[in-house]
């Protein structure tokens, strides 16, 4: 089968590479004359495990290629997928659509045999329907479909994500373009209960419903560690037995500094403002997002505390900047929001990570000093605190990091080590929910 992978961000261009995995041809199309050049050469424009051995085998197969000929390409597909970003617009947080559009418009008048247009990119309800009016406008004899399919790729575990997936979900309103779509997944194997079959409407429900209800559960658990340390419980065992139960689930119940990323942040938003334009309450979602943002400022409080209730002066040394590990995004990672707020109370920072350096620069203020070793980060510091649980940070040298700092505060925004243990090992220790 011929695929048009319109967009060759995060989205585009792991699928674009797993379709071609399975067996498809598949052309990723992006207006960067200057991204899709470095694709050709073999760069890879972000960090995701196995992500570029993979877009190597299937380039040097020829199954897959990478041009800014949209117009080309889409002559002769059998599906072409809207992989374009879709921020949250500046404004009133609404998902801007520009780009799903744009490219609607740009590819119509080149449709030719029969096609399925499906919007991978995470849209708000109707817009596979608007698509499809742009279309029939431009262009009113395509032999066309349109078709919602939305992607559940978690950052860092994209590739498994996809070739192991969950759930397929197809949103249609023909059923003429199932054919094509089933077909293009049939080398996964889907058994009835992993693959959707839905309207279009459902479809794009799907994907903001599933992200809000995940966001939720974050907020949940970080909003019950307060309680927690007021009342002498141990969040940790809290989780452990609310996940217990089938019905919840452990997955999401893991404490932290807040929730950030491409999906949570911008989807709960846009959830929201979806529902105001259609007259209906969203208060849940709204608490998720209130929650979300004092976790972040409780621990911007909490490090200060450990520090005798002053940052000014004080050498901090931060872990992790990504809003997870396994992925060099920093879009609306905590990081962003506690470092700048340590910042302002007169702290000095020193940051490490793994993978998200390079983007920090960029959005951190320029007096954060980076180091490319753990140590090094580390020294001098008045406190060190623990950001993000990558695992270079789940087994570190205790005795060599407690030598190397100035201080012995170590904050563990992720509870990855156990307090009593920390205590003997000399630091002043503080976890997030436990005694």
């Amino acid at each position: 089968m011929n695929v048009v992978m319109v967009g060759t961000g995060y989205v585009g261009l792991v699928s674009g590479a797993c379709f071609a995995e399975l067996g498809a041809n598949v052309d990723c199309v992006d207006k960067d004359k200057n991204k899709i050049d470095k694709l050709r050469a073999g760069e890879i424009p972000i960090y995701e495990p196995g992500l570029e051995n993979l877009v190597e085998r299937n380039y040097k197969a020829g199954r897959l290629k990478f041009t800014s000929k949209l117009q080309d390409v889409v002559k002769t597909a059998d599906l072409v997928f809207i992989a374009v970003g879709t921020p949250s617009r500046r404004g009133d947080g609404h998902a801007d659509l520009k780009f799903v559009y744009d490219a609607a418009e740009e590819f119509a008048n080149n449709l030719r045999n029969y096609t399925v247009v499906v919007d991978k990119s995470t849209v708000p309800v109707g817009t596979a329907s608007q698509v499809k009016r742009i279309i029939e406008k431009i262009n009113p004899n395509a032999n066309f479909d349109i078709a919602s399919n939305p992607e559940f790729l978690r950052e860092g575990s994209a590739i498994e994500d996809f070739m192991s997936p969950s759930r397929v979900v197809l949103g249609v309103d023909n059923e003429r373009a199932i054919g094509p779509l089933k077909k293009l997944y049939e080398p996964l194997n889907l058994s009835s209960e992993r693959l959707l079959i839905t309207d279009l409407e459902s479809a794009e429900l799907i994907k903001y419903s599933s992200n809000a209800f995940l966001a939720t559960k974050i907020s949940f658990i970080n909003e019950l560690t307060a309680l927690a340390e007021e009342t002498g419980a141990n969040i940790d065992d809290v989780a452990q037995g609310m996940g217990l139960d089938y019905r919840i689930g452990n997955q999401f119940l893991k404490v932290g500094p807040g929730f950030g990323g491409s999906c949570f942040p911008k989807d709960t938003i846009a959830l929201i403002r979806m529902s105001q334009e259609n007259e209906v309450s969203s208060r849940i979602v709204e608490a998720v997002i209130e929650v979300n943002a004092a976790q972040k400022a409780r621990m911007v409080k909490k490090i200060r505390e450990s520090l005798g209730g002053k940052a000014m002066d004080k050498t901090i040394a931060i872990l992790g900047l990504t809003f997870k590990p396994e992925t060099d995004d920093m879009r609306d990672a905590p990081s962003l929001s506690i470092i700048p707020a340590l910042l302002d109370k007169g702290a000095n920072i020193r940051a490490h990570d793994p993978q998200g350096m390079e983007q920090a620069k960029q959005l951190l203020p320029k007096s954060v000093k980076y180091f490319k070793e753990i140590y090094s980060a580390a020294e001098n510091a008045d406190a060190v605190v623990l950001m993000t649980e990558w695992s270079q940070y789940i087994s570190l040298d205790m005795d060599l990091l407690r030598s190397k700092m100035k201080g012995s505060a170590f904050i563990d925004l992720r509870n990855l080590y156990h307090p009593e243990e920390m205590r003997k090992l000399g630091f002043d220790y503080f976890s997030i929910g436990r005694p």
